[in-house]
């Protein structure tokens, strides 16, 4: 049996992008609709442009240090990707870029901090917290699995199933909060009973991440 090892390059994590870009692709009419009963309906077509600008710069991101990567990704996101979205992304990069300064791979214990990081960049930016039904929800959950995990010796493959499980209660359960943040705030019911569209695609990016780790090991 083969073991799981979490150890990615830059080049690594431009195909784990092309993987997340592909999933989120496939889900347009999902969150499209998704995000119409609650929000603007562009959430699906801002975060794709998003993420197929950063494909087209793939060749030149995939051969940089991962701090100039993330660097070059948050400043690509922030400047593509429309509404406060794309603020809150380049902040979650940029935050990550100045966390892995000096560093070559991506390890469990590194990952766990870059979760960290993104959430403490879009916490700041967004002057939000968690159980504020926002992309941040699932984020929290996969870094709170994740850590537990880590702190009874588990293995990397548990560890990335605690953070993929983590990821989809913390999406899963943005269903039942009110929203304090973005258009859902001003409705009655405050979005009660729906989805938040920016936590599902959160959800969709960090499963990507640990289905893509899994498969390349």
């Amino acid at each position: 049996m083969i073991e799981i090892k979490i150890n990615l390059n830059s080049k690594d994590y431009m195909e784990y992008l092309s993987k997340a870009a592909s999933v989120i692709k496939g889900q347009k009419d999902y969150i499209t609709r998704l995000d119409a009963e609650t929000g603007d309906g562009d959430h699906w077509v801002n975060l794709n442009m998003g993420f197929e600008k950063l494909l087209e710069q793939k060749e030149v991101l995939e051969v940089m240090s991962l701090s100039d990567m993330f660097k070059k990704i948050a400043i690509t996101l922030m400047s593509t990707i429309g509404g406060s979205s794309g603020v809150l992304y380049g902040s979650a990069y940029l935050k990550v870029s100045q966390v892995i300064a000096g560093e070559d791979v991506i390890t469990a214990d590194l990952l766990k901090d870059i979760l960290a990081a993104k959430l403490e960049g879009i916490m700041e930016r967004g002057n939000a917290k968690p159980g504020f039904k926002t992309m941040i929800d699932p984020l929290y959950r996969a870094h709170e699995y994740m850590t537990e995990a880590f702190n009874n010796n588990a293995t990397d493959e548990e560890i990335l199933l605690a953070m993929k499980k983590g990821a989809a209660y913390g999406m899963n359960e943005t269903a039942q909060m009110e929203a304090v943040k973005g258009r859902a705030c001003y409705r009655s019911d405050k979005g009660v009973g729906k989805l938040d569209p920016g936590a599902v695609t959160m959800y969709y990016q960090l499963a990507a991440l640990v289905e893509y780790i899994m498969e390349q090991s």
